[in-house]
């Protein structure tokens, strides 16, 4: 009888997860269009509501609930950096629903040369990071972050640099917290929670589920020294970690 519950379980999921990737998948394609044409003729700083209810819409139809929790030391209007660890191809779609505020990501360089997406992503203000870690690379990785963050425009960096495989934390890279050392910018912590569980790297299917957000309070980095980096990176790093590892630990007891 056991086995015979775990086999419908799997068909169930299964196909509920065959209907919502439809469903999404049709949804991405056609309001993703309407958003492009539409950025083309207006700065798409000036239309973010709606990129906003078309990320949010993205979470509903894949069937997962979500909320946020905003720390009491979360200073909503500067310009930030925010650090968050990395689930999932969702983590865009979570994080653009969760931050109140004009926020844009760092992605690969080469992704601005695809066709078409490149354009959107440049034209949508995404700031472009080198593959490699030359010094001119880095230096140019570091002028296009300073313009982005003059200009109004915080940033969203996955300090891991890769998506979790195991549903932790892993150890962060210290790019964006030289970059908040060297220009004084402040970094916003930011714990996604629940997403592991939802969909993962290796298993197409997704789970029913929540995800919980946690923006964590504001942390200052002017006045800090070059000596100061690693600290600010382990704080931040316990920080992020702290909700991810305790809901952890109460879905085992």
């Amino acid at each position: 009888m056991e086995r015979l519950n775990r086999w419908l379980r799997e068909v169930y999921l299964t196909l509920r997860s065959l209907l919502l990737w439809t469903i999404s998948i049709i949804h991405f394609f056609t309001v993703c269009t309407f958003l492009v044409l539409l950025g083309m003729i207006i700065d798409p700083r000036k239309n973010d509501r709606p990129q906003r209810w078309f990320f949010r819409n993205i979470l509903r139809l894949a069937g997962v609930k979500f909320e946020v929790h905003y720390a009491p030391g979360f200073d909503r209007e500067r310009t930030s950096i925010f650090v968050c660890n990395h689930v999932n191809i969702f983590d865009a779609f979570v994080i653009y629903s969760a931050i109140p505020q004009f926020v844009r990501g760092l992605e690969l360089e080469s992704h601005f040369k695809i066709p078409a997406y490149g354009w959107m992503m440049k034209r949508f203000g995404n700031v472009p990071v080198p593959r490699d870690n030359s010094p001119s690379g880095f230096k140019r990785m570091m002028r296009r972050a300073k313009e982005a963050l003059d200009s109004g425009v915080s940033l969203i960096v996955f300090a891991e640099g890769s998506r979790t495989r195991t549903g932790r934390v892993g150890p962060f890279k210290n790019g964006a917290f030289i970059i908040a050392q060297r220009y004084g910018y402040p970094i916003v912590p930011m714990s996604i929670v629940g997403s592991y569980e939802f969909h993962r790297v290796g298993d197409w299917r997704l789970y029913p589920g929540k995800i919980t957000v946690y923006i964590h309070d504001t942390i200052e980095t002017q006045g800090l020294r070059k000596d100061d980096i690693e600290a600010l990176r382990e704080r931040v790093h316990r920080i992020v970690s702290e909700p991810v590892e305790r809901a952890r630990r109460d879905k085992w007891r």
